[in-house]
């Protein structure tokens, strides 16, 4: 018996299979490869794999999934889903991610676009570049190496974090903020350093000391400093329309005669969760003299 002859009535060869789920034999083999798609019986003596029949419609969901360039590990999800309920939700939530990503990409093209053209003072010529002199303040704070792609889930809840620990260090004194210490893109993790400026420096010691080795949390004293900044909205701080943010705010010190003195920064002054998409809620900042 070759491997293309049908076994019983219950179980199919892998021709046969895959000529009634109109998919390769290599498809198949690749699928039970990867773990989606496990053959129901497999010859200890030829290896020839054997399928049943009501396999076929999980083999044309995996291959229909895999078109849509969906990570092994949610093809996972979706055809492991009780229900078809729930695996339409599965697909649902990964076909929402494919959107958000394109989305940004999008943007991006139209960023870079803008630079490749040219026309990157036009974009600049959209922020309003100002000083503010900002005094001395203690800050508790939570450093991490994190990829872009990380990075505003690790700021909600650092920031979160911190603004917690700061009700123990005399409570919060002024807008938390982000510091980007080396460069944070899809390839470089900073690391980038979140801080939380607090009332009582002996307090926020004492708080550090104790609790400081589990939440990673350190207690220092940001110097007074003169920042160049620009207000941005919450559409705004989307990666990579901040970009452009900072680019403007760089452009700005180098045409004003002024000196980089430290790394750049996010002040975060508003209610993130109740602003909405065109309210302002960070002023993108560097230090200078």
């Amino acid at each position: 018996m070759t491997e293309d002859e049908a076994v019983d009535d219950e179980l199919l060869t892998i021709g046969a299979f895959a000529a009634r789920a109109r998919l390769s034999a290599k498809a198949l083999r690749l699928y039970d490869r990867l773990g989606l798609l496990a053959p129901t019986h497999v010859d200890e003596v030829s290896g020839y794999r054997y399928y049943r029949a009501d396999q076929i419609e999980r083999a044309r969901l995996v291959a229909l999934l895999r078109q849509l360039d969906m990570p092994l590990a949610r093809i996972a999800e979706v055809v492991e889903a009780p229900d078809g309920a729930a695996a339409a939700a599965r697909l649902d939530a990964y076909w929402a991610d494919v959107e958000a990503r394109v989305a940004g990409q999008r943007t991006l093209a139209e960023y870079l676009r803008g630079r490749l053209s040219g026309r990157s003072s036009e974009m600049y010529g959209k922020f309003v570049v100002e000083t503010v002199d900002v005094p001395g303040q203690v800050v508790i704070s939570e450093a991490r190496h994190v990829l872009a792609g990380e990075l505003p889930a690790w700021i909600g809840a650092s920031l979160g974090r911190l603004e917690s620990a700061a009700q123990a260090c005399g409570g919060i004194t002024a807008p938390p903020f982000v510091v980007y210490h080396s460069e944070v893109s899809m390839e470089s993790d900073g690391p980038a350093e979140s801080c939380v400026p607090v009332a009582n420096e002996a307090a926020a010691r004492a708080w550090a000391e104790e609790h400081g080795r589990t939440w990673e949390t350190k207690v220092r004293v940001q110097p007074a400093q003169r920042l160049a900044y620009t207000r941005i909205t919450k559409a705004q701080v989307a990666h990579p329309q901040i970009l452009a943010a900072f680019e403007a705010v760089e452009e700005w010190i180098a045409r004003e005669g002024l000196e980089q003195t430290g790394p750049c920064q996010e002040v975060y002054f508003a209610d993130w969760e109740a602003a909405g998409a065109q309210d302002p809620v960070c002023d993108v900042a560097f230090p200078v003299k």
